[in-house]
C-alpha cells in the first residue's frame, strides 16, 4: 500500500513540473486530465487496501492512513480529475476569447496539479507541521490560480485570499508551536509533532496549554474553511477566479482545512475533557450558518451567491462536528461528502452558464432550459440537491444534524432552520429565473463539459438514498475517531 500512497503524492507533483514546460500546448488540456485521472486511479488502489487490510503507518511513520482520511483522499482525487474534464472545454473557450493567453494556461495547468499534490500532502501526512506547511503551500497556489486571468478584481481578490489567509495560516502555526511545547515534555521533542503519538498521549498534555492552542488552530484553520468572521476572503477568490478552481476551492480546500481542525479537535477533547472546543466550533459554525444565509439574498453574482451558500454548509459542518457524538460526526463526514459534490457540480454548471451569457451577473442569465436544456438542468437540480431537497444526500446529512441538535442543543434548533430556510428562498428565487426565464444567451464555440456535472449530481443522490457499506463503515468508524 505505500507503493500507492507514493503514487497519489508523487504523481501531482510530476504533473505540475510536466506541466510548467508543456501546459502552454494545446494537448496540456488532455496532460492535465491524465495526470489526474492516474492520481485517482492510485488513490481507488489505496482505498482498496485500507479496506481490506485496516489503517497503516508508512514511511518512517511520516504519513498516516486510517478512517478519517482515506475517504477523503479518494473524494479529493474524483472531484480533481472530473474538475480537469470540466476545465478542458472551459479554458478552452477563455483562451479564444483572450482572458487567457499561452503563458497564463502554462501557469493554470501547472498550479492545478500542484495545488492538489498539497491537499493529498495535508490529508496523508503524521505531522502536525508537515499538515502546516501543505496547507501554506495550497494558499501560495491557489493565489496564483485565482490571479491567472490578471484583471483588476482577479487581482484584488488574490491579495485579499493572500493577505487574510496569510493571516490565518500565521495563526495556525502558532497553535501548531503551543502543540509542541504541550507534548514536549509528555511524549519527548522527536514525537511532539506526530499526530499517532500525540493521540496516543492526549490525555497527558496540559489541557490549559491546549485550550489556547486550539483556539488559534481552529481561529487559523477556520480562516481556510471560511467560517465567519475570518470568511471574507472567500467570495471574491470564488468569484473572479476561474470556474474550474471555485470549484476546487469549495470541494477541496475547505473540507481538508475542515480536517485539519478536526484532526487538533481530537487533541484538545481528549487533553480538555471538558467539552469546550466542541463548544466553540458550535458557535462558529452557528454564526457562519446565519451571516451566509442573510448575506445570500444581497448577491447578484451566480459564483459569489454559491460561495456564500458554501460558507453556509462549511458551517453547518463545523456546527456537525461540534456538537460530536457518532450520529452528529457521521452526517458531518457525510455533509462533506456530498457538499463538495453538489457543490463542484452546481460550478461546472454555472461556469458554462456565464460563458454562455458572457457575464456572471444573474440578471443577465435567462432562459437556460431553452438554450441548453443539459446545463439548465444541472443548475436547476444541483441547486434543489444543495438546498436540501429530498431525495439527495444533502437532506439526509441535514436531518441528521437537525436532530442532533434537537437532542444535544434545543435551542440552537430554530436558529439552523431559519438559516437553511432563508437560503432556500434566497437561491431558488434566482435560480428559477436563470433556468426558465426569457431565453438571453447564446451557444459556446465548444460543446461544454456537462458529463462531470450529472456525475456529481447521481453520486449526490446515491448518498441520500444508499451508502454502501464499506463507505458507511468509513464514516462510522471516522465519527468514532472524532469522538466528542
Amino acid at each position: 500500500m505505500e507503493t500507492f500512497l507514493l503514487l497519489v503524492l508523487a504523481l501531482p507533483i510530476a504533473g505540475g513540473i510536466t506541466l510548467a514546460m508543456v501546459g502552454h500546448l494545446p494537448a496540456a488540456r488532455d496532460v492535465n486530465a491524465g495526470f489526474s485521472l492516474a492520481t485517482l486511479l492510485a488513490a481507488i488502489m489505496l482505498t482498496s487496501g485500507v479496506i481490506e487490510n485496516g489503517p497503516f503507518l508508512a514511511l518512517g511513520e511520516w504519513f498516516f492512513v486510517d478512517p478519517l482520511n482515506v475517504f477523503l483522499v479518494t473524494l479529493t482525487a474524483f472531484v480533481g480529475f472530473t474538475t480537469s474534464l470540466f476545465s478542458r472545454p472551459y479554458m478552452q473557450v477563455e483562451l479564444e476569447r483572450g482572458k487567457m493567453t499561452p503563458r497564463r494556461m502554462r501557469l493554470y495547468h501547472s498550479m492545478y496539479q500542484f495545488f492538489n499534490g498539497m491537499m493529498l500532502l495535508a490529508l496523508t501526512t503524521n505531522n502536525l507541521g508537515i499538515m502546516w506547511v501543505a496547507m501554506e503551500a495550497a494558499t501560495l497556489t491557489t493565489v496564483l490560480l485565482v490571479s491567472v486571468y490578471r484583471s483588476a478584481a482577479s487581482l484584488e481578490a488574490a491579495w485579499k485570499y493572500f493577505i487574510l489567509c496569510g493571516v490565518g495560516i500565521a495563526q495556525a502555526l502558532f497553535g501548531t508551536i503551543v502543540v509542541y511545547l504541550a507534548a514536549e515534555n509528555a511524549i519527548g521533542a522527536a514525537d511532539a509533532l506526530t499526530w499517532t503519538k500525540l493521540a496516543e498521549a492526549r490525555n497527558l498534555l496540559d489541557p490549559n496549554i491546549l485550550a489556547i492552542a486550539f483556539a488559534f488552530l481552529l481561529l487559523g484553520y477556520g480562516t481556510k474553511v471560511g467560517l465567519v468572521p475570518v470568511h471574507n476572503w472567500l467570495p471574491d477568490a470564488h468569484a473572479e477566479g476561474p470556474t474550474p478552481i471555485s470549484a476546487v476551492l469549495s470541494g477541496l480546500l475547505l473540507n481538508v482545512a475542515l480536517y485539519a481542525v478536526l484532526r487538533c479537535k481530537v487533541l484538545a477533547d481528549g487533553a480538555m475533557q471538558n467539552g469546550l472546543p466542541g463548544r466553540m466550533m458550535v458557535g462558529l459554525g452557528l454564526l457562519s450558518v446565519l451571516v451566509a444565509a442573510f448575506f445570500l439574498f444581497r448577491q447578484k453574482d451566480a459564483k459569489r451567491m454559491f460561495a456564500y451558500s458554501s460558507i453556509e454548509h462549511m458551517g453547518l459542518m463545523t456546527f456537525a462536528f461540534g456538537i460530536g457524538g457518532t450520529i452528529a460526526n457521521f452526517a458531518g463526514l457525510l455533509h462533506m461528502t456530498v457538499h463538495a459534490l453538489v457543490k463542484s457540480g452546481i460550478f461546472f454548471a454555472v461556469g458554462h452558464a456565464a460563458q454562455k451569457a458572457r457575464t456572471q451577473t444573474m440578471a443577465d442569465i435567462r432562459g437556460l432550459v431553452t438554450t441548453s436544456p443539459t446545463v439548465g438542468w444541472g443548475l436547476m437540480l444541483g441547486s434543489l440537491a444543495i438546498l436540501g431537497m429530498p431525495p439527495f444526500g444533502v437532506f439526509a446529512s441535514e436531518f441528521l444534524i437537525l436532530t442532533s441538535a434537537m437532542e444535544s442543543i434545543p435551542w440552537s434548533t430554530p436558529f439552523l432552520l431559519l438559516g437553511l430556510g432563508i437560503a432556500f428562498a434566497a437561491i431558488f428565487s434566482r435560480v428559477v429565473p436563470m433556468v426558465f426565464g426569457e431565453p438571453s444567451i447564446e451557444r459556446l464555440p465548444h460543446p461544454p463539459a456537462l458529463v462531470p456535472v450529472f456525475i456529481h449530481l447521481g453520486l449526490g443522490l446515491m448518498l441520500g438514498l444508499y451508502i454502501p457499506p464499506y463507505l458507511n463503515g468509513w464514516y462510522e468508524a471516522a465519527a468514532r475517531m472524532i469522538g466528542g
